[in-house]
Formats: structure tokens, C-alpha cells, sequence
């Protein structure tokens, strides 16, 4: 394609902003307009992109090829439904909607109509994670720490659906699909909804997983460790690098471990998560991260809460 694609943000607050910030300086993109409810919001984020501000992202139907769509997660279905009717390519941040069966008809809509739909689960865009999971094979047991300090955005869902289901999506893109059997645990200390909470799944491989998700914490932590046959691979979100170590034989005398520091070339998750889906709108190809894919994540992550 020689011609831009033409995209529209809806929602540009914590997150949104950042959407903004990366579409527009693609120079393969159109930025047509930034889309909020808030007074002034738009005009602020657009002025800074030489942009359109709207307040009403229903007019932009005939004027975009793609949305993404980073508002509060009860109004993602309302908001990304018509465009999805309307033949528009939606990439929806995580979650993909607030339950699952208003995720089943995003998907069964534009499955029906043809259209892309694309989740925004941007630790699957982390390097780190690019890097570590060729090294990931048929894993035993994962433990996996994802810890943060109270946010100061605003908080309309439970840990488990704004930090776990990074890890939970992550989980099943490693393991697979089939998850046997969940125990989960969770405590709401400082808001009326879960702030710490700890899941342990069984997959039907025999994989056992213990994903730890907390917004209270001192410190900041986002780690996973892979352990299997003969190796470990750890992963550092955060700092974006990789670990991976593995028990390799000799011809004479005992196995000897090897391995160390894996080369990650750094990058902004969600500046490849946003290229990912431009470049799927352009190529007519299917993103990286599926609405079935995000309709699955949010599935898993439901049935750790409703244990809660």
C-alpha cells in the first residue's frame, strides 16, 4: 500500500495518550483524530499531534480504516461494536470487554462481517518475551510475580483483569489452551476490589503455573521463570532482559550447566503492539494478538475471579 493508513484513537488518557503519541509518528499512518469524552482531553492530546479532537467517536465511520480503542473497560463493546459492524479494523486494550459474553459478540460480529479485530495485550509485544519464548519447551512448573505500587488512574476492575491477564494470555500463547483446574485467592486492602491476588493453574500437560498479581506492593516486580526438562529461562519484564540456562552433557564426568545473559534488543512493548496492527491493517493479514485470543485471556482470568 502507498497510501497511509487512516486511524483514530478513542480514549486517550493514561494509556490512549500513548496510542497518540507512537500512531502519529508513524509515517505510514494518518492520525484523522483523538477521540474523549472529557472536556478538553481531544483538544489537548491533538493539538500535540496536529490532529482532529472529537468527543463522539461515531462520526469517524467513512473517514478511518482503523481504531484503537483504550477507554474504561465497561465501554469498550459499546464503543467498538459498531465500528467492527461498520467494516473498521478495532484494536481494543485488555481486557477485550467486561465479560466474556459481551467479548463473544465482538468476536461473533466481526467474524461475521470479516473485520480485524485485534486485543491489546502488550507484554506479548515485551522483547524480553520475543526473546525467551523460542527458549520455552513442554514447561513443568512457571512461577510468575507481576507487582506494582497503587496507581493513581482511576481502577474499574479487579488486578485480575488490569495486571494478571497479562500473564494469563502470556500462559496460554506458552502452554496452551486447556487449563484442567484453577485455586485462587484474593484480598481487596485498599479499594472496594481485589488489590492482591494469587492463582495456581494445572494445565492439561501436567504444566502447574503460580501467577501472583498485586497493585499494593512496595516494589515494583514483573518476572517470569520457565523451569523444564534440563533448563530455565527467566524473563524480566521490565528491564526487558532474559536469562536461560541448560544441563548440557559431557563425553566424561558429570553434566555441566551452561548459559547466561540472552541478547534482547529493547523496544517500546507497545510501540511494536501498535506497528503489529498497522502493519496487519495494510498487509490484510491477522494480528499477532486475536479478539479470540483476547476473548480467551479474559475467560481465564473470569474464572480466577469467580473462585474469588
Amino acid at each position: 500500500m502507498n497510501t497511509k493508513t487512516r486511524i483514530a484513537v478513542i480514549g486517550v488518557g493514561h494509556l490512549g495518550q500513548h496510542h497518540a503519541r507512537i500512531l502519529a509518528a508513524m509515517p505510514e499512518v494518518d492520525l484523522v483524530a483523538v477521540v474523549d469524552t472529557k472536556p478538553g482531553r481531544a483538544a489537548e492530546i491533538a493539538v500535540k499531534h496536529g490532529t482532529a479532537p472529537l468527543t463522539d467517536g461515531s462520526t469517524l465511520v467513512g473517514h478511518i480504516d482503523a481504531v484503537t480503542i483504550a477507554t474504561p473497560t465497561v465501554s469498550h463493546v459499546e464503543i467498538a461494536l459498531p465500528l467492527v459492524e461498520a467494516g473498521i479494523a478495532v484494536l481494543v486494550e485488555k481486557p477485550l470487554a467486561a465479560s466474556v459474553a459481551e467479548a463473544d459478540r465482538l468476536v461473533e460480529a466481526a467474524a461475521a462481517r470479516g473485520t480485524m479485530l485485534a486485543t491489546g495485550h502488550t507484554e506479548r509485544f515485551n522483547p524480553a518475551v520475543a526473546a525467551a519464548l523460542p527458549l520455552v519447551s513442554s514447561p513443568r512448573f512457571i512461577e510468575i510475580h507481576r507487582l506494582g505500587t497503587f496507581p493513581e488512574r482511576n481502577l474499574d476492575i479487579d488486578v485480575i483483569f488490569d495486571l494478571m491477564i497479562h500473564d494469563l494470555d502470556v500462559l496460554l500463547a506458552v502452554v496452551g489452551p486447556e487449563v484442567a483446574s484453577v485455586e485462587a485467592v484474593g484480598v481487596n486492602v485498599l479499594t472496594p476490589r481485589v488489590d492482591i491476588a494469587n492463582a495456581r493453574l494445572r494445565f492439561a500437560s501436567g504444566c502447574i503455573a503460580n501467577v501472583t498479581a498485586s497493585r499494593i506492593s512496595r516494589d515494583r516486580v514483573r518476572k517470569a521463570r520457565f523451569f523444564q526438562h534440563d533448563s530455565y529461562v527467566s524473563i524480566d519484564y521490565a528491564a526487558q532482559e532474559v536469562e536461560a540456562y541448560r544441563l548440557v552433557a559431557q563425553d566424561v564426568g558429570r553434566p555441566v550447566i551452561q548459559g547466561g545473559r540472552v541478547a534482547v534488543a529493547g523496544d517500546e512493548p507497545l510501540r511494536r503492539e501498535l506497528a503489529d496492527f498497522v502493519e496487519a491493517v495494510r498487509m490484510r493479514r491477522q494480528p499477532a494478538v486475536t479478539g479470540r485470543d483476547g476473548r480467551a485471556a479474559l475467560a481465564l482470568a473470569t474464572r480466577v475471579a469467580e473462585l474469588i
